[in-house]
């Protein structure tokens, strides 16, 4: 059976075949600012939008959450546990990302674990936040995603997007196995993926696990994409629509963003990007998911200063849209003056459009571009300092890596 579980608008408080039937889970991804960076595993580079205001000491506690984020597969009766080390729990919430509803758990008597009452549902995308304080009273926190297992423990893999959804033009087909897959070609040979609009469609394997399928071009706009699966005589198939087609482009150096909807310019806004201590990344990027509030803390991620207090802790960083994996962001910034946006670049990495503080005001820049985007949306970033190459498999940034090459990546081309 197919279950496609939809990439929402969250609201964030602080390989191989393993049976005869094909299921399908959306894609899932983080509320950190900066989870990890272009190339995951390594951490040096990690990117996420900042101020030097409302900051405190690094805080003792360490919070973990098991399993661990993006772990999927995960058996209904599985251990799901939220942990603290020097330090104590104050708040944790897990819901159920599609529909918001939140699972009930017991807090242990000391503080320093958590842990849900009853069983999970089956085939459903968990969030997991976490808040804690040190013996000083400063807090931290951790996020985790996670993904329970198909109601028969038979999928081979997590596909984006999901079953009936509509996206921009520049989301790609993503689909991320369990296990690293040692037979490529006969894998990508149960998938398929064509479009309406007859847009050459090819996958490419990004590393061992994730096998990425998109057209040399953006998609066409009002186009249907379709994903058929086979496998053990079973075939099953998920749809998509592609919406209009909108690609805003930022400009690191005049520090403006034009928004492009269907060929015509719709808007410029002010930005702020990366300093030139932290410059933001040049490419193509894809927006995977948009939060209305996020809490951003840098010493969660290794940003910190000289002193050890965090580079930033901003409780709920409003309008923000995901744009890698390492953690760039697009979001809303109330903490700037006017004398920032459009003259000054002072971020993390990130790019911030000007805010209110909690979000409320429908006329801020910020409001607006987080209301007229939706998942799969382009924005490319041009002119910054950074000459690091935006890694295609750093969220969905398939569109950075040459057609030629892209081609060259499929297993049965």
């Amino acid at each position: 059976m197919i279950t496609a579980r939809k990439r929402r608008t969250a609201l964030v408080a602080p390989a191989g075949v393993l049976g005869g039937v094909l299921a399908l889970t959306a894609l899932g991804g983080t509320s950190n600012a900066a989870t990890s960076d272009n190339d995951p595993g390594n951490h040096s580079h990690s990117q996420a939008w900042g101020a030097r205001a409302d900051v405190q000491d690094a805080s003792d506690a360490r919070i973990k959450i098991t399993p661990g984020q993006g772990a999927s597969s995960i058996g209904i009766n599985d251990p799901v546990k939220v942990t603290v080390s020097n330090g104590k729990l104050t708040k944790v919430t897990m819901s159920d990302v599609a529909t918001g509803a939140e699972v009930s758990g017991t807090l242990s008597a000391d503080g320093t674990s958590w842990q849900p009452d009853a069983p999970l549902e089956r085939a459903t995308k968990y969030q997991v936040a976490a808040e804690a304080e040190d013996a000083k009273g400063r807090s931290a926190t951790g996020n985790a995603t996670i993904t329970t297992v198909s109601p028969a423990n038979d999928f081979i893999g997590h596909v984006s997007p999901e079953n009936g959804s509509i996206v921009g033009v520049g989301m790609p087909v993503t689909v991320n196995f369990d296990k690293a897959i040692s037979d490529k070609a006969a894998m990508e040979s149960k998938i398929q993926v064509s479009s309406s609009s007859g847009q050459q469609v090819v996958g490419h394997w990004l590393n061992n696990s994730r096998l990425d399928f998109r057209s040399q071009n953006y998609w066409q706009p009002g186009s249907t994409v379709t994903v058929k699966l086979s496998a053990h005589g079973v075939q099953k198939t998920v749809t998509f629509k592609i919406g209009r087609s909108q690609i805003s482009t930022v400009d690191a150096r005049t520090k403006q963003m034009t928004v492009v909807r269907d060929g015509k310019t719709i808007r410029t806004i002010p930005i702020s990007s990366g300093s030139a201590e932290h410059p933001t990344y040049n490419g193509q990027m894809v927006i995977s998911e948009k939060f209305r509030q996020i809490h951003m803390n840098g010493a969660s991620v290794g940003l910190t200063e000289k002193d050890g207090k965090p580079s930033y802790d901003i409780k709920a960083v409003p309008h923000a849209m995901r744009l890698t994996d390492s953690g760039t962001f697009i979001h809303g910034n109330y903490w700037g003056t006017d004398s920032v946006f459009g003259k000054v670049n002072t971020s993390h990495g990130c790019v911030g459009l000007k805010d209110a503080r909690d979000g409320g005001d429908g006329t801020q820049p910020a409001a607006w571009f987080f209301d007229h985007s939706m998942i799969g949306d382009v924005v490319i970033i041009k002119n910054s300092p950074d000459k690091t190459m935006l890694a295609p498999g750093n969220g969905l940034s398939d569109w950075n890596m040459p057609w030629s090459k892209w081609v060259a990546g499929s297993a049965t081309s």
